[in-house]
């Protein structure tokens, strides 16, 4: 249950956050939106602007340092007063999981280190243990703040977040990789024979192609898994979850449609794209 990408995995982690849904109750909407305002701002530290890694590094160290701060009730610094004092009382008032902040600032550091040194992923399971730190853990905020835990629902969570954020890097690779942000993995790479200079300069041919596809069929296929999380969470969370679900895979159809081309263009949902993301919702 993410996202930090809603219905429409877009580029960066939470543009598509569910934030103040009109889905949601209004005593969450408070709680939501600093958790989003956390990994927004946290996630603009690590990737935006010109600053040199190491700069990245510290300004992220003393983020996680006023993280830590207001968990033992002590004043943060002075410097993201509008992220961590609304933080500061969710964390009071509804007992977030310090862990899962935490893991996203991990997730966040290991962008600045990983993806712009050039080495990217070796396999699927160091991928996966990044889902598990950029994704999952806001999945199960969510969940936290609805006041559910029990594990077989935590998991479906973990399901779909990981897989909003494979359609994520497989929709943006053409906006992505001129960025430094790398995520296909290397093995991946090596069993289709994908030259990882193709890669990097964008060059769509038949091994590339092949290679998306089995990417997005791996994504595909993690988000079935976790699907039927729809039926485990009540109310207008669990509608709003549907559009979730059936928005990811929607944009995995759109890029299937373009014969897996994402190198070179990103396809994106629309207001054409409703209609059938509503009808899909209400099939689930």
């Amino acid at each position: 249950m993410s996202q930090a990408q809603a219905a429409a995995p877009s580029i960066g982690h939470y543009e598509n956050f569910p934030v103040a849904s009109w889905l949601c109750p209004p005593r969450l909407r408070p709680p939501i939106a600093a958790v989003y305002h956390f990994a927004r701002t946290a996630d603009d530290i690590a990737d935006e602007g010109d600053a040199a890694a190491q700069h990245r590094l510290s300004d992220l160290a003393a983020f996680r340092a006023d993280l830590l701060a207001i968990e033992s009730g002590s004043a943060p610094s002075n410097r993201w007063p509008q992220v961590f004092a609304p933080l500061a009382e969710a964390l009071r008032e509804f007992n977030l999981p310090l862990g899962c902040l935490t893991d996203l600032l991990s997730a966040f550091e290991q962008d600045v280190a990983k993806t712009r040194d050039g080495t990217g992923y070796a396999d699927r399971a160091e991928l996966l243990d990044y889902c598990r730190r950029s994704a999952n853990p806001v999945g199960r905020l969510l969940l936290h703040l609805y006041g559910i835990g029990d594990e077989t629902t935590l998991a479906l969570s973990d399901h779909v977040c990981t897989a909003l954020q494979l359609i994520n890097f497989w929709q943006d690779l053409s906006v992505d990789i001129p960025r430094g942000r790398y995520y296909l993995p290397a093995a991946d790479c090596a069993a289709h024979g994908v030259d990882p200079r193709d890669l990097m300069a964008l060059r769509q041919n038949a091994e590339t192609t092949k290679l998306i596809a089995q990417e997005v069929e791996w994504a595909s296929g993690t988000m079935q898994k976790g699907s039927k999380i729809v039926h485990r969470v009540p109310g207008r969370a669990g509608w709003e979850l549907r559009a979730v679900v059936q928005g990811g895979l929607r944009i995995l159809r759109k890029i299937e449609t373009i014969n897996f081309q994402t190198l070179r263009m990103r396809p994106t949902l629309g207001k054409a794209d409703l209609p059938a993301l509503l009808w899909r919702s209400v099939l689930m």
